[in-house]
């Protein structure tokens, strides 16, 4: 096969519909009207009671309800009581979790931000009635400590409200033991999921420093935050962020839409993206830091026997057979460990029409979901047929040209 031509945009065989998700995206959120401050109150009053499964107790916290909160449903009353895997799964739902990138985005030098993802523990960070809480992706504790936030030490608690809340999603790097934070969900008492990533990052870098958090570590601000750099996915943006010097291990390039609301979950319209120059784990690990021969991946048992994706839906990687699941005592909601064997993925019309898959057993009891079909297929095409940042740029000089044209040709009109 002869090597692709760099100078057109690069277009994978069609093997996911990530770009139609992308647009159905975009229109859902600019239909949805969910009472996003409602939203944020409920996932601050989690963050701070969400029990552990530690036998250490934690102090209670008063978190005022507003009225239309009393009789609200599972999310606002019962998330807080939960334990095990169900914290787990609840809380994994709530941050904004990024697709991996398939194929390259159409109007990525336009509608499209960079930055270089910090390596660390990804944690939602909130702050109110005078402290602040950092929490893991499933839910587990990280951090209670006072910050130069809102409401988030008993220095800066005084004049502010009990609803004076902060939600911030956050990386936590350990070697300088820094907050980087990568988006906004809310700051002093507004929500601000359903504003743009543009807006966020705006309000995001122009409030944190006002704020004091980003200044040195001290008795009242035990950690300090800091913002990241976010380019415009243009020809210098892209190098800037694949290549600059960063204060932080690099772990992969964000790409964000901007014009993307704050989704809990999975969402096309943030994207991850890899490789060896950029990140020191392209390829999954196993339990022992190695990367298997084999590709390993994880899908939840369902209640027929079909083995799914954590998607919305969900895609099907292929059915055990009900002897199998007896045999072994699996049960519907069980994540399960699966190798794909020689005979690979096969794909028709873009979609996936078999797995050729090696039961493996059980993962570790702290994972909260299956693996996502876009991690799945970036995984699989990284050991086959890598997605290059040669692509991603010849990407951009491509539509820069067509814009060009476009350009010229409307002059000469």
């Amino acid at each position: 096969m002869p090597p692709h031509d760099l100078r057109r945009p690069f277009k994978r065989a069609a093997i996911s519909d990530q770009q139609r998700r992308r647009e159905l995206s975009l229109q859902r959120q600019a239909q949805n009207r969910l009472d996003a401050q409602h939203q944020a109150r409920c996932l601050a009053q989690t963050i701070l009671s969400l029990q552990n499964d530690s036998a250490e107790p934690e102090p209670e916290f008063e978190f005022v309800p507003q009225p239309e909160e009393q009789a609200q449903d599972f999310d606002v009353r019962q998330a807080a009581r939960l334990r095990g895997s169900e914290a787990r799964r609840w809380f994994a739902k709530q941050l904004m979790l990024p697709e991996w990138m398939i194929d390259v985005p159409d109007r990525l030098n336009t509608d499209w931000y960079v930055c270089a993802r910090p390596a660390g523990k990804r944690c939602f960070v909130v702050s109110s009635n005078g402290t602040t809480v950092s929490r893991l992706r499933n839910g587990s504790m990280l951090h209670r400590f006072p910050s130069a936030l809102p409401n988030g030490s008993r220095t800066n608690n005084s004049s502010r409200s009990g609803q004076s809340y902060c939600i911030l999603d956050c990386i936590f790097h350990e070697p300088d033991q820094t907050y980087y934070v990568i988006d906004m969900v809310c700051w002093a008492g507004m929500s601000l999921y359903e504003c743009t990533a543009e807006f966020r990052f705006f309000w995001l870098n122009s409030k944190l420093v006002e704020s004091g958090a980003c200044n040195d570590p001290s008795p009242y601000h035990r950690y300090r935050f800091r913002t990241i750099l976010i380019y415009d996915c243009d020809q210098e943006g892209l190098k800037a962020a694949y290549t600059g010097s960063m204060p932080y291990m690099k772990d992969g390039l964000l790409f964000y839409n901007k014009h993307a609301h704050y989704q809990s979950g999975n969402t096309p319209l943030v994207l991850v993206w890899k490789d060896e120059n950029c990140s020191q784990y392209v390829l999954d690990t196993d339990s022992k830091g190695q990367v298997p021969e084999q590709q390993q991946l994880v899908l939840e048992l369902l209640d027929d026997g079909r083995l799914a994706t954590s998607d919305d839906p969900p895609v099907i990687f292929g059915c055990l057979d009900r002897d199998f699941i007896q045999k072994t005592g699996l049960e519907a909601g069980n994540l399960l460990r699966f190798a794909i064997n020689e005979g690979g993925l096969y794909f028709a019309d873009g979609k996936l029409e078999r797995a050729d898959l090696h039961y493996l057993g059980k993962p570790n009891r702290s994972r909260a979901f299956a693996d996502s079909y876009s991690k799945v297929m970036f995984q699989y095409t990284a050991r086959h047929s890598p997605l290059r940042i040669e692509h991603l740029f010849a990407s951009i000089s491509s539509l820069n040209e067509q814009e060009n044209a476009i350009s010229d040709t409307d002059m000469v009109g």
